[in-house]
């Protein structure tokens, strides 16, 4: 399979990452779940302190390739020469969580209709599927201050997320961050079909909801389910050969 070569400045490490973030871009706007040109994924670059990898702002997720991805620090300097820009929004709030975060290498936010419709919900996510039951106990939530761009908010974004790894920003989105790209997007998975299907069930009738206990003791036995070669990683696998049968231009 043909595919552009990486630079010979750039690490082995960089260039595979490259091509798993634009992998994942790919699959997210072959799910569904991209957002026009807006929204944000973000990847550590490993070996690199404080430098990470970001969409490039005015291209769609179909048009992201390893190549074509920006490196910047979590100043929002650009470390690798792109001539793209970066979205404000996506480089504060991003370079938030990873300055402060050591276990935070991937981070994905996104505006999804059933991500936002539960956001928008004063119940928030509600413990009435499997998918949700995971969940539950382990969200964050954050109200709406507007777009975010002002720095003042991060202090109330790192208090409001604690020691949790899935955020919903109420009247927003999701957020959830993890410390490989296919254990996020297991989450991201995960966390949009819990919000699927509440949103069809309560427009169905009255959701039935889980007990605590049946909940303690799904979350105890999906902990001990996980596979050797770590979270995510046959389902992301799955889907970059699904995306390979479509278009495999992400490589480049």
């Amino acid at each position: 399979m043909a595919t552009a070569a990486r630079a010979p400045s750039m690490s082995a490490a960089e260039w595979e990452a490259r091509q798993q973030l634009a992998a994942c871009y790919r699959i997210f706007d072959h799910m569904g779940w991209s957002e026009l040109i807006y929204n944000h994924i973000t990847l550590r670059v490993p070996g690199e302190e404080d430098a990470f990898l970001i969409n490039p702002f005015g291209l769609s997720y179909r048009e992201v390739k390893a190549s074509n991805l920006v490196k910047i620090d979590i100043d929002g300097q650009v470390l690798d020469g792109s001539p793209y820009p970066v979205n404000r929004a996506g480089f504060m709030q991003h370079s938030l969580f990873h300055r402060h975060l050591p276990d935070a290498h991937c981070i994905i936010h996104t505006h999804t209709t059933a991500g936002m419709a539960v956001s928008a919900t004063e119940e928030g996510l509600l413990p009435i599927s499997f998918y949700a039951a995971a969940f539950i106990g382990q969200i964050a939530y954050h109200d709406f201050e507007g777009v975010t761009i002002r720095p003042e908010e991060g202090e109330r974004l790192i208090a409001h997320l604690g020691d949790k790894r899935v955020m919903m920003l109420r009247n927003h989105g999701t957020l959830v961050m993890a410390p490989t790209l296919p254990w996020a997007f297991l989450k991201h998975w995960s966390l949009q079909r819990a919000c699927e299907v509440q949103v069809a069930a309560c427009a169905a009738g009255t959701p039935a909801i889980i007990p605590p206990e049946v909940i303690a003791v799904h979350q105890r036995d999906l902990a001990g389910m996980q596979l050797p070669v770590g979270p995510g990683v046959p389902d992301f696998q799955a889907m970059l050969r699904e995306i390979d049968r479509i278009d495999s231009s992400w490589r480049d």
